[in-house]
């Protein structure tokens, strides 16, 4: 294995600035009003925002500069430990529910997702798992259900605190990456039936996945409950037409979006920033995705290449669920927008992992 290692991507690594860049201002602008009222303090959401953005650029410097064949030697420890802390999150008293979602481990107004870790534990050990049986990939019984069977426990964890979009961006990130590895499209598909058969018993199972689901097909059945999100936020990306009401503008940060600063920042974009803004914003992200997929090719190993997709299906499925989701494409899941959503524990880790994905590309063919 050659390891001259050269410059990281600076397209890459430019567009991910420039996104974060983004996200700063416009949680401030999203959250100002609320931080006020819920806090006297309309600063309260941008400090955070910031003081998350700076730790995130300092573990991304470290893990662009740290050769990542070490994070292979520890992805089985990872693995546990993010199984340790998603059962731990579990436990009453240990937990913390916040949005209706036993999820979140920590005191106060500052707390980590343990399902945020095992995204980037997910991704990591199946790298290494993959890479080195990537022989066994395409028998169904010993190649495939193993790793199948693991993302699966994982998902199933989740799913009880409960957090689909979450556990929707580790399953997609998690196939990719099996795909990505050789299995046969034959056996995903047949198992991708599979997968919506548990899907529909999952929402069955839940009343409000339910209305969730009957929002989603027709928001003005119930415009005051379960379809009162989307319609708040067709309400905020309508009025932003081309250029947007001008930043700091928008009408639906007033106590109408709920979670204007977070799963809903893209459309407080979109009606601020018009079309321009928005399709900049999705540019950049496009930008992003590309030049990780190049790095995934180029790539000097088996390892690296499933690492890179990885990391990239996280980032890709992400934006995709959330986009979806703002403009009525998908059913509201409660996920952020990477790199742009006020965030915490997810901000950082997305960096980290962007940091990862930047030290791969300096080895790249």
């Amino acid at each position: 294995m050659v390891k001259a290692r050269s410059a990281p991507d600076w397209m890459m690594l430019g567009s991910t600035l420039l996104l974060l860049a983004v996200g700063v201002v416009m949680v401030y602008s999203a959250s100002a009003v609320l931080a006020f009222r819920e806090f006297g303090d309309s600063l309260y959401y941008l400090k955070r925002q910031a003081l998350f953005a700076a730790l995130g650029i300092a573990a991304m410097i470290f893990t662009m500069n740290t050769d990542y064949w070490i994070w292979k030697k520890y992805a089985k420890i990872m693995l546990i430990g993010c199984f340790i802390l998603l059962v731990a999150v579990l436990i009453p008293g240990i937990g913390v529910v916040r949005g209706g979602a036993r999820s979140w481990l920590g005191i106060g107004s500052f707390g980590i997702q343990p399902s945020e870790f095992m995204k980037m534990g997910m991704i990591v050990f199946l790298s290494k798992w993959l890479s080195e049986q990537q022989s066994s990939i395409t028998q169904f019984t010993w190649g495939l259900l193993p790793p199948l069977g693991l993302v699966g426990l994982a998902f199933g964890i989740i799913m009880l605190q409960p957090d689909l979009g979450t556990g929707a961006v580790l399953v997609g990130a998690s196939l990719l990456i099996i795909y990505t590895a050789g299995a046969r499209l034959l056996h995903l598909s047949y198992l991708g039936l599979v997968g919506i058969l548990g899907f529909v018993g999952l929402v069955v199972a839940a009343p409000y996945r339910l209305k969730r689901i009957t929002a989603f097909l027709d928001p003005w059945q119930d415009p005051l409950g379960a379809g009162y999100q989307a319609i708040q936020s067709l309400f905020a990306i309508g009025p932003g037409g081309l250029v947007g009401l001008g930043l700091g503008m928008s009408r639906q940060k007033y106590s109408y979006l709920p979670e204007p600063q977070t799963d809903f920042i893209f459309s407080i974009i979109a009606e601020e920033l018009g079309f321009i803004g928005g399709s900049f914003v999705l540019l950049l992200f496009t930008l992003l995705v590309w030049r990780g997929l190049r790095t995934a090719i180029t790539a000097p190993d088996t390892f690296g290449s499933l690492l890179a997709t990885g990391i990239v299906g996280m980032i890709a499925v992400q934006v995709i669920i959330n986009i979806g989701v703002v403009i009525g494409m998908f059913p509201v899941t409660g996920i952020t927008l990477p790199l742009i959503s006020a965030g915490g524990s997810s901000l950082t880790l997305m960096l980290t992992s962007i940091g990862v994905l930047l030290n791969i590309s300096r080895y790249s063919r």
